[in-house]
């Protein structure tokens, strides 16, 4: 399976983001942010041993230090909560958001396992104007198998500037609506804090 049919199965947003993304983020359009990052990140785990590759520990220390710091899980959280934010306390939105960082962790990481230096083609940089939020084209070009179409959303944060993953539609699949299906279906049946204990008990299964 190839990383992004694992992310389908997995979870619902990636992005090929590096620590050198801070550089970017404040000082170039969303497109220039993800063509001059995405290569950095694949460049750095091609970098890696095939058997660091495989070894779930040295993929997650690589997620949390390089990845997570410019996903903006939270809003994404509050996304896939929907309605439930209002009513949701302030310790369940934080708690929430907390779950969801740690399980996205896993995900990318085992997601990136899979990586075989597929080549990544980007969408040419376009003027968006004061737009917050874009929406960045990518093609995954695989060798003896169709391409795959992406479309990476980013946010724009206004204090500080800085251009942010929420989502990715992956063939027209947004990862985000469909995740949002499901945890707001498991809120419905069993509660909020359920789901809450549900997502960190799988987290703490996986890690």
């Amino acid at each position: 399976m190839n990383i992004i049919k694992k992310f389908l199965s997995s979870f619902f947003i990636t992005l090929i983001l590096t620590t050198s993304f801070a550089n970017y983020a404040t000082e170039s359009s969303p497109y220039k942010v993800l063509a001059s990052v995405g290569g950095q990140l694949f460049e750095h785990i091609a970098m890696l041993a095939e058997q660091q590759r495989k070894d779930p520990k040295v993929m997650r220390a690589l997620i949390k230090k390089d990845l997570m710091p410019h996903i903006d899980y939270r809003y994404t959280a509050y996304k896939i909560l929907g309605k439930y934010v209002k009513t949701a306390t302030k310790a369940q939105r934080n708690a929430f958001v907390e779950v969801m960082r740690d399980y996205l962790v896993i995900t990318y990481a085992q997601a990136l396992t899979q990586y075989k230096d597929q080549q990544v083609r980007y969408e040419r940089d376009k003027n968006i104007g004061t737009k917050r939020i874009a929406v960045v084209r990518t093609e995954i070009v695989q060798q003896g198998s169709p391409n795959i179409n992406i479309e990476f959303k980013l946010r724009k944060s206004k204090k500080s500037g800085e251009w942010k993953a929420f989502d990715m539609v992956v063939e027209g699949i947004s990862l985000l609506s469909s995740k949002q299906a499901e945890i707001i279906s498991q809120i419905r049946e069993s509660g909020l804090d359920s789901v809450i204990v549900k997502i960190r008990n799988r987290v703490g299964i996986s890690s």
